[in-house]
């Protein structure tokens, strides 16, 4: 078995072509493309904590942390980076090789970037991989945030650039494009995807996935994300979109992008097992893993570990490089129990 060629110059006719295959033609393609790249019974695990909540000045209209519309949410100013590294150990303990931070901003500034480059600092030094969305970067942000030694910055393109005006009217996709550019130029690995179930067609979503593969460099992680309906959002009342649909949609993310980790996002919640073997078996390969996805609900730990007992599948392990005085730290962990310790949102500017 043969890897699939990698490449960038993709039709948005070839990529509708991918779509309209017959569907178990198409997951047969889809995993043999997998096989070829990745381990089959391996899935990459991460844990999302969000480092500021709210009062977003976007008008995502499917985001439940923009300020302009009721949601009921709780706003919560920047967390201490102590509290960041708390959640950060635990996630580890879960089982975690990845934890990525998010920040209901614009972009960031200037003031911030201490802070968040400290988390980042400070995570990475458990041993784990780190992510960021922090918004739109200006080139000297993603240098500081690469000089800090994150790892992967996700900015998602959400949807196809013809659909992208009916989401999002307060930023552009050329901005997405310009900041996912400023990462990769900073050294950092790219993570970018979208949401299906906003009310796209199927060539949205092949335009996405299109712009995505015909990048320099494919995204080293391809969140695909399946709209999570907030009351209050403009979204809040969408059709639900067609589980087949969805898979379609991971089956030609592994295709285009054979070696990039496709990962099952928002929408595991409503997703039964089912549904989520048969994303594995299209070529997901990573998730998020907890209780929470920012402020949106996610299946439980422990119901995803016997999720992936049932399908055979093993969290992929991470091999580490500690010093002396890390594995000192990591065995004081191990032998310390905490109690009741703060967790989310223990947040101060």
């Amino acid at each position: 078995m043969t890897a699939a060629t990698i490449r960038h110059d993709w039709t948005r006719a070839q990529v509708l072509n991918l779509f309209q295959q017959p569907f178990m033609d198409l997951l047969f393609q889809a995993q043999t493309v997998h096989r070829a790249n990745f381990d089959p019974n391996q899935v990459q695990v991460s844990t999302l904590c969000s480092i500021k909540t709210g009062a977003c000045p976007e008008d995502c209209a499917y985001c439940p942390q923009s300020a302009r519309y009721d949601t009921g949410l709780e706003k919560q100013k920047l967390m201490k980076v102590e509290a960041v590294v708390k959640e950060a150990e635990a996630a580890k303990a879960a089982g975690a090789t990845r934890f990525c931070m998010g920040a209901a901003w614009r972009s960031p500034k200037n003031k911030d970037m201490p802070y968040v480059t400290d988390m980042v600092r400070r995570v990475k030094s458990l041993g784990l991989e780190t992510c960021m969305t922090l918004g739109m970067l200006k080139d000297e942000q993603a240098e500081e945030l690469a000089d800090a030694g994150l790892d992967y910055y996700n900015h998602n393109l959400d949807t196809s650039k013809e659909y992208y005006g009916e989401i999002i009217t307060t930023r552009t996709y050329d901005d997405r494009l310009q900041t996912l550019a400023r990462v990769r130029a900073a050294g950092m690995k790219v993570c970018s995807g979208g949401i299906v179930g906003m009310g796209e067609e199927e060539t949205d979503r092949a335009g996405m996935l299109q712009q995505l593969a015909n990048m320099p460099e494919h995204p080293d992680s391809v969140p695909i994300n399946m709209l999570v309906k907030v009351t209050g959002t403009p979204l809040a009342e969408n059709d639900d979109i067609d589980p087949f649909e969805f898979i379609r949609t991971v089956a030609v993310a592994r295709i285009m992008m054979p070696k990039s980790y496709v990962r099952l996002s928002a929408g595991r919640e409503e997703m039964n097992e089912q549904m989520q073997a048969l994303a594995f078996f299209a070529g997901a390969n990573s998730i998020f893993y907890g209780e929470k996805l920012l402020t949106t609900p996610n299946p439980a730990a422990n119901q995803d570990m016997m999720l992936f007992a049932k399908l055979g599948i093993q969290p992929e392990t991470r091999e580490e490089h500690m010093s002396d005085a890390q594995q000192t730290a990591e065995l004081e962990q191990q032998l310390t129990e905490r109690a009741n310790e703060e967790r989310f949102y223990n947040a101060a500017v």
